[in-house]
């Protein structure tokens, strides 16, 4: 069975069936559907890659560019003050899809995190990924 982003690519469907916000032509862009906040995003080269030094020069600057483009759109439509962007790669560093590489755009607010996540293991998101995947507000 392939891997998460390796069966969105080869599957037409936007954001209804696999959270598919945006298509480049070598990365792409969805909802997480497990997020930390609203509006965490995936930024996922088509090349099915462990590591980003696997990737080569284009995809590597599409990734950017896609992830650039991700934090603009969620300036405007969220507000946020600030952004986690990132690579876990690799299991230990917390990969959930350990074989083929993402990063995360997660946008963050003043006093988003509590003692929720803490001591209760529980994530509070204030919007449904359906909200999230809608058209900018």
């Amino acid at each position: 069975m392939p891997c998460l982003f390796c069966r969105v690519w080869d599957e037409t469907a936007l954001h209804a069936e696999n959270l598919v916000v945006q298509r480049g032509e070598r990365c792409l862009v969805m909802l997480n559907r497990y997020p930390y906040t609203g509006g965490h995003l995936l930024v996922a080269p088509r090349a099915h890659a462990a590591s980003v030094s696997s990737l080569d020069a284009d995809t590597l600057s599409e990734l950017m560019q896609l992830s650039a483009r991700a934090v603009a759109v969620l300036e405007r439509v969220y507000g946020p003050h600030g952004f986690n962007l990132g690579i876990n790669q690799g299991r230990p560093a917390g990969a959930g899809i350990p074989d083929h590489v993402h990063l995360h755009v997660v946008p963050r607010w003043f006093g988003d995190t509590n003692f929720m996540t803490t001591v209760g293991g529980t994530r509070v998101v204030s919007e449904s990924l359906d909200e999230a995947g809608d058209e900018p507000r």
